[in-house]
């Protein structure tokens, strides 16, 4: 009877599929005032019985469209839509496989002002610099939040850590009603706020508030998200709660808390974890492995997003504690206020193993190491956001930010060096235990006046930071040298640091309009001071007296560093529709002073000059496709350690010397790049080349002794260069009206040259990287997900030093996640990776299997989920690596997160809206 059930499914299935008729519907559109073709109008159909979207295209530059799918109607609307005209429509018989419209006019729309209000909500509506989704017409699953929905957007990419881009370009900022929501961290926002309460997403080039309202260009390499919370869900309270508990004692925790009241927000937050995740997971499942699953390439374990530590201060594995804050309001009218407070708590523990070949012009010698840390980290942050519209033409912006960070750490390491033949040459214990407190104020304050309606303007800017540290650290150390005339180095010793470090920027910019609201001068002024003050000192232990009251000069320093610059210069743009071109010369005035209270002969004193420029080209061929390139030419000082002249000896194996006759560098830079999503076909093209030089670049210079202790200095040199290249390639097809498949083709690649020292032996290295990529997502709607990528890493080196042998590393990686949505109420996915390092050294593991696996129920009307979550199903995560530089090859091991098992518990809840349900939502990007 259940073959018979099967057969008769089967058959069933077939008919209904045989049914869908194939068809194409092409046409023009033309403006019916100015008789001329209408560019990127949204053309879209839907079904006349329920109003869903069955396809959609924007018009080309010559005002056609086609339309190609399949259907079971015999009757489908037609809807065209175009910023300042009157939404056409027509119901279209599909009697055939191929149907040509007469030619279609648009009428002006007399009731627009900015912007067309139409019933019937469009897909995509394309405006002057905007791209609109409705999100009605992009269907989700049940309880999709917004990372969901933008993975179901063209043209928009969300990888599994979180990280978003738009044609190609990474997000960078997520604002909530144009408001920061825990800083910029996009995962807390994406991965927690629901797509049903959300009625617009913005996508901008990234802008301060000041460059938005003074009409500057924003930066073209990374986008900003606002979205828009929907007006009948700006009142109520939303949440979520979880919790999980699993073998090994792994344990999670997190719970968010939103009020709502117009333009008062008030969000809650607290989680915590002992499975390295960043990201707060409330049971979910695939947002649950992305955290977690990246440490199997990497042993650190020390993870921030945009400068929020989430655990921070440690490697191996972590166990954490957040909360957090977030509260925005408009005071009154044109005073708009935001802010926010995070606190997290890490503790992490780390053993770790090193091999490393290290090369000579004339010998090798090898270094083995093993090493155990733990550390403690407590991090306070606040920060919080004052807009202040005097007037239409008036604002100013002020944004102040407080963080403190207090860290323990104690790290014990073994080192032994040997010679070609295997002989111990030097070996070295070292123990420490370090306490450690950092306080950081800064502020920023813009001041914005704009006069007319020409795009003039005048604005000033000012940052200031202000910070300390202070710590103590007690080390332990022994270094024997099998050299009978070398003396071994038995340290016991404390070591007090205190520094602080003042920043004043300044700038003004004032606008002149040459040809209004198309060609601007800008007028710039700013001035830079940075003064750092780095006292270390360091104290033996003084067997008679039990104290560490030894002060040991060799061992100390007491720096000043002062780098003051001033920099006029002018900046000439141009502005058009689809044209956008700047250009900015600034002469740079620098002086860098570096004092030493301990030893005042090695103070000196350098004034530089320089030209800076920087040039940008942006050319848009239509909605669909755009051209950018630019050239910089920027001025970069030298780092304090890098000219303190005295000899650093606290590692007795390394001893570093600064050289104060170091030249400040000259990064010259030259990118490009092509960007063409073609709504129409659903294929993406986008790729990128940089091509950097540097003048006076900053190297080390090294030179090594028959005892392999290492002496290291720093010189400029010319000569080094990079070229940087990628692209990628998108297509999404769509078989029927419930499978979709999206190819992904990629590729990266690089060719570095540097000019390096050797036992003063200069040479140069040449580095060439290739990196493509696959990628194949086959979905079947309310069915299943598969989506299995490859990665392809091969990497050469080439020395021009006979006696260097070249280098050539070839790994592999194989991804698999597969979703399956069946039976209904269940969710279960899978996240399988393959890695293959055939280069790393013996006793290090070369491949490893590393599969994670979820399944999940969803009950009380779909509030609840019940989750078990199987981390390291067959016990093989690994983080072994090999590293290639100039003068060594490194082989690395250390302590990752093993095999558990967890069942979670998430419940949500919402009265946002009426009875928490909402109606259709739009979407929309700025481009």
């Amino acid at each position: 009877m259940k073959r018979i059930f099967v057969l008769l499914a089967l058959i069933f299935a077939v008919h209904v599929f045989s049914q869908q008729k194939s068809f194409k519907i092409e046409g023009s559109l033309i403006a019916e005032d100015t008789k001329t073709p209408l560019e990127s109008a949204t053309v879209y159909l839907q079904r006349v019985k329920d109003s869903s979207l069955v396809t959609y295209t924007i018009t080309d530059k010559e005002g056609k469209f086609s339309l190609q799918d399949k259907t079971y109607d015999n009757f489908l609307n037609l809807f065209i839509s175009y910023v300042g005209y009157s939404t056409y429509s027509k119901t279209i018989a599909i009697d055939k496989e191929t149907i040509n419209l007469d030619p279609i006019s648009l009428k002006i729309d007399n009731n627009a002002l900015d912007e067309v209000v139409i019933k019937a909500t469009p897909p995509i509506t394309v405006k002057k610099d905007t791209l609109e989704f409705n999100v009605a017409s992009f269907k989700t699953k049940k309880d999709a939040n917004v990372e969901d929905l933008l993975k179901k957007l063209p043209g928009v990419e969300v990888d599994a850590t979180g990280a978003i881009t738009v044609n190609g370009k990474p997000v960078n900022k997520i604002l909530v009603n144009g408001k920061p929501f825990f800083g910029d961290d996009p995962t807390i926002t994406t991965r927690n706020l629901t797509k049903e309460i959300i009625d617009k997403v913005q996508i901008t080039d990234t802008k301060t508030k000041a460059q938005a309202f003074a009409g500057e260009k924003g930066d073209d390499e990374n986008k900003t998200i606002n979205l828009t919370i929907k007006e009948e869900n700006n009142k109520g309270v939303f949440g979520r709660l979880s919790a999980g508990a699993g073998t090994d004692e792994r344990n999670e925790f997190a719970g968010l808390l939103n009020l709502f009241d117009n333009d008062r927000r008030i969000s809650v937050l607290a989680g915590g974890n002992n499975i390295n995740s960043p990201n707060f997971s409330f049971g979910e499942i695939e947002k649950m492995l992305g955290g977690a699953s990246s440490i199997s390439v990497s042993s650190n374990g020390n993870f921030s997003i945009n400068g929020r530590s989430f655990g921070g201060g440690g490697q191996g594995i972590i166990t954490s504690r957040n909360a957090g804050a977030n509260y925005a309001d408009v005071l009154a009218k044109g005073f708009d206020v935001s802010s926010d407070y995070f606190y997290s708590r890490s503790s992490s523990e780390n053993d770790s193993r090193v091999e490393r070949e290290n090369i000579l012009p004339d010998a090798r010698f090898f270094t083995n190491s093993t090493s155990r840390e733990t550390s403690d980290n407590d991090n306070h942050r606040f920060n919080a956001a004052f807009d202040i519209e005097v007037d239409s033409t008036f604002l100013i912006n002020i944004t102040p930010s407080f963080n403190y960070v207090k860290n323990q750490g104690f790290n014990n390491r073994f080192d032994e060096t040997f010679d070609e033949n295997q002989d111990l040459t030097n070996q070295s214990t070292f123990e420490s235990f370090s306490d450690s407190e950092v306080r950081r104020f800064n502020t920023d304050v813009d001041i914005t006046k704009r006069f007319g309606n020409n795009g003039s303007f005048l604005k000033f800017a000012f940052e200031t930071e202000f910070s300390e540290t202070d710590g103590d650290e007690f080390q332990i150390s022994e270094t024997l040298i099998t050299d009978p005339n070398v003396n071994d180095i038995l340290r016991n010793q404390q070591i007090t640091n205190n520094s602080d470090f003042n920043k004043y920027r300044f700038s003004s910019t004032y606008r002149i309009p040459l040809i209004a609201k198309k060609l601007f001068l800008d007028a710039k002024l700013s001035h830079l001071s940075e003064v750092r003050n780095s006292q270390n000192s360091t104290f033996d232990f003084n067997d008679a007296t039990l104290e560490y009251d030894l002060f040991n000069t060799d061992l100390s320093s007491d720096f000043k560093f002062t780098n003051r610059r001033t920099t006029p210069s002018l900046d000439l743009s141009y502005r058009k529709d689809k044209l956008r071109v700047s250009l900015e010369v600034g002469y740079v005035n620098r002086t860098l002073e570096n004092e030493d209270a301990l030893r005042p002969t090695l103070s000196a004193k350098e004034r530089f000059n320089a030209i800076e420029l920087d040039g940008n080209f942006n050319y848009r061929f239509s909605d669909k496709a755009s051209l950018y390139s630019g050239y910089s030419l920027s001025n970069r000082p030298p780092q304090l350690r890098q000219l303190q002249a005295f000899q650093d000896v606290s590692n007795p194996l390394n001893i570093i010397v600064g050289n104060p006759e170091l030249n400040p560098s000259n990064d010259y830079r030259i990118y490009m790049g092509f960007n063409n999503f073609d709504f129409q076909k659903r294929t993406g093209i986008f790729l990128n080349l940089n091509v950097s030089t540097t003048q006076d670049e900053i190297v080390t210079r090294s030179t090594v002794d028959e005892n392999f202790v290492r002496t290291t200095t720093y010189d400029n040199v010319d000569g080094n260069y990079r070229i940087r290249g990628g692209g990628s390639y998108r297509k999404s097809y769509k078989v029927d009206s419930l499978r979709t498949i999206k190819l992904n083709f990629g590729f990266n690649g690089g060719i570095n040259r540097r000019i390096n020292f050797n036992n003063d032996v200069k040479y140069a290295s040449n580095n060439t990287n290739l990196g493509p990529r696959f990628g194949v997502t086959f979905n079947w709607k309310d069915v299943m997900e598969i989506t299995p990528t490859y990665n392809l890493s091969y990497n050469t080196t080439r020395f021009d030093l006979a006696d260097f042998d070249n280098q050539e590393f070839l790994t592999h990686n194989l991804r698999i996640r597969t979703a399956m949505f069946l039976p209904k109420k269940f969710e279960w996915r899978n996240d399988i990776n393959y890695n293959y390092n055939p280069n790393v050294a013996a006793g290090f593991q070369k491949f490893s299997w590393f599969w994670n696996s979820t399944l999940a129920y969803t009950f009380l009307k779909d509030k609840a989920t019940l989750t078990l979550k199987a981390y390291d199903i067959l016990n093989q995560n690994t983080n072994a690596r090999r590293v290639a530089t100039a003068d060594y090859i490194q082989d690395a091991q250390s302590t990752v997160l093993q095999q558990y098992f967890m069942l979670s518990f998430s419940w949500k809840f919402n009265s946002l809206g009426s009875k928490g349900k909402t109606d259709s939502n739009s979407f929309i990007i700025l481009d």
